[in-house]
């Protein structure tokens, strides 16, 4: 299917691996140039490579450093000519029990997941609508929805994001211009973060990670666990020229996971 956006920019947080670089891959694939940031370095500028094999055509630009500070965001912004697509990403809060979270637990977590994400997305958008072109894509997660107990920093703040979203999208100044702002919710994918997770959890329960991994994928209908590739497209068609009447919406990738009928 092509998806319009050949020749578009984007900027994609947290790209050099797990599902941020999946995004960017797909986002490559239809010839989006891209704007990729991460922390570290060396995977960063790995994946820059990886980028560029798949799309000889398109540019490729890093940035190194955490999205979460100002000056790095800054960074970013400069280093793409025109922002058409902005895809928002960052690796949730570590787990844990709120009685042992203090003040400076929350404002991290704020900081990372709801207000940088905010930021970068006031930067854009007015530009987008005066163009008539754009798209917002939050990856947060399936816990927004179905919350976990000891995700509860992730939870907070992730649902502050999404409270966020919810009003401005609907701003007729943005959707009567084109510009789209969607939340995509993952639920488990192989990916480095949930081996992290799994194997937590494996130690916590005196198992294998084996045994956790299996017992988890039990409990998804699909009976496995999602690939990183198949959320990149989902996120590069949510991007698409034909995806403009689509705005303000929860879109959950978790294999059948979440029981509610709504």
């Amino acid at each position: 299917m092509e998806l319009g956006i050949s020749g578009r920019w984007a900027i994609v947080c947290a790209a050099s691996k797990g599902l941020g670089l999946a995004c960017a891959r797909a986002l490559a694939k239809e010839g989006v140039n891209l704007v990729i940031n991460a922390r570290g370095n060396d995977t960063l500028q790995a994946a820059a490579i990886e980028l560029r094999s798949l799309a000889p055509s398109i540019e490729v630009r890093t940035v190194v450093g955490d999205i979460s500070e100002q000056a790095v965001r800054k960074q970013v912004l400069a280093a793409c000519p025109q922002v058409d697509i902005l895809i928002n990403n960052a690796g949730g809060p570590p787990p844990g029990d709120f009685r042992d979270w203090q003040r400076e637990d929350w404002l991290k977590a704020l900081d990372a997941n709801m207000l940088t994400p905010i930021e970068l997305i006031k930067a854009c958008v007015d530009g987008m609508a005066e163009r008539g072109f754009g798209r917002v894509v939050n990856i947060t997660s399936g816990a927004v929805k179905a919350p976990i107990d000891v995700l509860g920093l992730s939870n907070g703040a992730r649902s502050g994001l999404t409270g966020f979203i919810a009003g401005l999208a609907r701003q007729s100044r943005l959707a009567g211009n084109n510009v789209t702002i969607n939340n995509l919710l993952p639920g488990p994918f192989e990916t480095e973060r949930l081996h992290k997770t799994l194997s937590a959890a494996a130690e916590a329960n005196g198992a294998s990670v084996e045994q956790i991994s299996a017992q988890r994928r039990k409990n998804v209908p699909a009976q496995r666990f999602g690939l990183p590739d198949e959320f990149g497209a989902y996120c590069a068609f949510i991007c698409s020229a034909h995806a403009g009447f689509l705005t303000g919406q929860n879109l959950l990738l978790d294999g059948g996971s979440y029981p509610g009928t709504f």
